[in-house]
């Protein structure tokens, strides 16, 4: 399993915490998935030939949040 930690802006709440979670946390090869409001992050605990960067990003974007690079 990779480790992958993106910093996320526009997350403010709750439901923010839940929607990327829960999408993120539907990615075939995805193990878990913590969000930290505070810091604007997200850690994802992946197989990254299952579940690479990108597609956790789009995954991510989907929901309406931006990925910083």
């Amino acid at each position: 399993m990779e480790k992958t930690t993106l910093t996320v802006k526009g997350m403010s709440c709750g439901h923010c915490v839940k929607a990327v979670e829960e999408s993120v946390g539907k990615l075939t090869g995805v193990e878990s998935v913590s969000v930290n409001l505070d810091a604007g992050t997200v850690e994802v605990s992946h197989d990254a030939a299952a579940a690479d960067r990108k597609s956790i990003e789009e995954t991510i974007e989907d929901q309406g949040y931006d990925v910083v690079q």
